[in-house]
């Protein structure tokens, strides 16, 4: 099996614009050799690559070879970059991050980034127990997850661990447990979920009360309005420390279980590929969860 550089371009660009009609205007030659190109890495691999629905989208073989193409472009602008050719432009590093860590550190890592790096970013937002899969699909260069096993073909390094607080504000404390916390009414008070993959407060609660939850529960998908919702009384939640710290010392805020600390530790993971402008990103993140995580 041989790829052509064109074939591998073609094929990211049918990706990216979803028809083949798209990506023969995007590189400037017909929808026929589009096909043509395609064929022959389908040929060539053995296999059916792209799923010709609308928007087009890759087979299991596909993702594998999606992968490759993006490895590819990444290693041609970091080549380009350093050999200083003129109108040299990377293309945007797509990486994922949870939601938390981009509310409280990571745009921070992303600033510590030195402007004569001429890097860019594209930032997909995905929960810290799921953000694994896009690496495994060649969907993003890098990751701020949980998972500490190296996905095939990716480097990881800890950063820290976020740390959560159990919350509530002081009204829906007095509403719920006015003779103070009680691990028996703990199940049936109304929660504050970021979403339906979030499992935070479902752990906190078989941790501190053996049981799942089953009162009402919100689901508010931004970190942000997630803290006010829980603030507003609408149902407590595990809050990271620094969106929790001003109300719990104006006492607005209660922790319903006092000094209890859930740590969800956090990994970076990266493609293995000799890439300068993946070494600079991973310096600027892992330097500033140094000093943002414990």
């Amino acid at each position: 099996m041989n790829f052509q550089t064109e074939q591998l371009r073609t094929f990211l660009a049918v990706l990216e614009h979803g028809t083949f009609d798209s990506a023969a205007g995007e590189l400037h030659v017909t929808a026929s050799a589009v096909s043509q190109r395609i064929k022959a890495m389908e040929q060539a691999a053995g296999q059916v690559l792209l799923q010709r629905t609308a928007p087009v989208r890759a087979t299991a073989a596909g993702v594998v070879v999606h992968k490759l193409a993006r490895q590819l472009r990444q290693l041609e602008s970091d080549c380009a970059a350093e050999l200083g050719l003129a109108g040299a432009r990377g293309t945007a590093i797509p990486m994922v991050v949870n939601a938390d860590s981009l509310a409280t550190w990571f745009v921070d890592a992303l600033a510590a980034v030195p402007e004569d790096a001429g890097l860019s970013f594209e930032v997909l937002r995905e929960d810290e127990q799921h953000s694994a899969g896009l690496l495994r699909t060649g969907e993003v260069m890098a990751a701020v997850t949980a998972t500490p096993d190296a996905v095939q073909g990716c480097s990881v390094a800890p950063l820290g661990s976020l740390r959560y607080r159990a919350v509530a504000s002081a009204g829906f404390m007095a509403r719920w447990f006015p003779g103070g916390f009680q691990a028996q009414r703990f199940p049936a008070a109304p929660a504050v979920q970021f979403d339906r993959t979030d499992t935070l407060q479902d752990n906190f609660l078989a941790t501190v009360a053996g049981v799942p939850l089953s009162g009402p529960q919100q689901f508010i998908p931004d970190t942000i309005q997630f803290a006010r919702a829980v603030e507003l009384g609408l149902g407590w939640g595990l809050m990271p420390e620094p969106h929790c710290r001003a109300g719990l010392r104006a006492g607005t805020l209660v922790e319903l279980v006092p000094g209890r600390i859930t740590r969800v530790p956090l990994y970076w993971q990266r493609w293995k590929i000799q890439s300068p402008a993946l070494d600079v990103l991973t310096a600027a993140v892992t330097t500033t969860a140094a000093a943002a995580l414990r």
